[in-house]
């Protein structure tokens, strides 16, 4: 009932919903690669590079945004990222036709998922510090726009074709603009905006870059999963396209809804407690990915890897209000930027490692490696 009480309910839930569908949108390219792979004649290499570059763009046009964000508004800079993405899946479905053209489509759907950096600052900010993690969690939940690409887009291209899927994406996005724009508002308690000055301080700042890291490794490694796993159980298992993104679907679903509760772990024991057990569970149960197991058996390990990642994400959200609660759209921006960068290369180094060896074992291998570094370091 406080927390009811204590912000603004209608913007928390339009926040969700914008980076629901949006992040929907970001990964598109992932659950549509087996069948882009198959038309364009794509390389492993390739086909990675197709997935990654999107969470490469978001990366990129997240600090962008998250300035713009506080200069004109979270609601402004939420609707302008609403119609370029739809400009950007309206050209995907009419312009796009070789590995080039999927490339720079790619990277232009990295603004969808710099609305991580809007949706955030939007929501947390109508709220005191000690309720910041549970919203920020609530609205970050919005990474399970993931399902709705992996259940969907396989299917619709299947029996629509890949091009149609991108027009048909554009329905939801469209409905979401209307709504975003009627309810959600800007908190009163806006900081004063920052520069290129401001960023350059926070950078440097040891507290960024250690949350950049932790990102790096718990939503880098989520999405930059989340986009791979329908080539990984198409290409490694020998399912359907369809079955791979089902199975993708079943294996992201705990790590979509289980980002609120990383946060209300960390608003009790501590965010960097919580990350020290996530951590370590998700690169044991990956290093057994490796071994490539039976598929029942990926699909469980994977399962628990990537909700220990769900709650990771928002166990690292919870501590950047408690560092910087005067930054906190800045310091998203930062540490958003760096999770994105953890995804983009995690999908290269395995496509990378599947035209060397001509196997996916040794790249899961190295995915588990840093997560269990960065347990090490936390513990120390």
């Amino acid at each position: 009932k406080g927390f009811l009480r204590a912000g603004h309910t209608p913007t928390l839930v339009a926040a969700l919903l914008y980076f629901d569908v949006s992040f929907m949108a970001w990964v598109l390219l992932g659950p549509l690669a087996p069948f882009l792979r198959h038309e364009l004649g794509l390389s492993a290499t390739e086909q990675g590079l197709v997935t990654a570059i999107p969470l490469l763009g978001g990366s990129l046009f997240r600090p962008l945004l998250g300035m713009l964000g506080e200069r004109i508004g979270g609601r402004r800079t939420g609707l302008l990222g609403l119609i370029l993405t739809l400009l950007t899946l309206a050209a995907g479905w009419q312009l796009a036709h070789s590995t080039v053209h999927f490339y720079v489509l790619g990277f232009f759907l990295g603004i969808a998922g710099a609305s991580f950096a809007v949706a955030l600052p939007l929501a947390s900010r109508w709220y005191p510090p000690e309720y910041q993690g549970l919203a920020m969690g609530i609205a970050g939940a919005g990474n399970s726009g993931t399902l709705l690409a992996t259940l969907f887009a396989p299917r619709l291209a299947e029996y629509f074709g890949w091009q149609a899927t991108f027009g048909i994406a554009m329905a939801p996005m469209a409905v979401l603009l209307a709504l975003f724009a009627v309810v959600a508002r800007d908190s009163p308690r806006r900081p004063a905006p920052a520069t290129l000055a401001d960023y350059a301080v926070v950078v440097r700042e040891p507290d960024t870059l250690s949350l950049s890291l932790l990102y790096a490794l718990t939503f880098g490694g989520f999405v930059g999963f989340a986009s791979f796993l329908t080539t990984f159980f198409h290409e490694s298992y020998h399912v359907s396209r369809v079955d791979a993104g089902d199975l993708t679907s079943v294996v992201v679903v705990a790590g979509s809804l289980l980002r609120p509760v990383g946060g209300w772990l960390s608003d009790r024991v501590g965010g960097y407690r919580v990350l020290v057990v996530l951590l370590a569970g998700f690169g044991a149960c990956v290093a057994l990915v490796g071994t490539m197991p039976s598929v029942r058996v990926a699909v469980g390990l994977l399962f628990v890897g990537m909700a220990l990642l769900g709650m990771g994400n928002g166990a690292v959200f919870q501590l950047v209000p408690q560092r910087f609660p005067e930054r906190i759209g800045l310091v998203t921006g930062v540490v958003g930027a760096a999770g994105g960068l953890g995804g983009f290369l995690l999908p290269s180094l395995l496509g990378v490692v599947r035209d060397v060896t001509g196997s996916y074992a040794l790249g899961v291998y190295g995915c588990a490696t840093p997560s269990l570094v960065g347990t090490f370091l936390l513990l120390e």
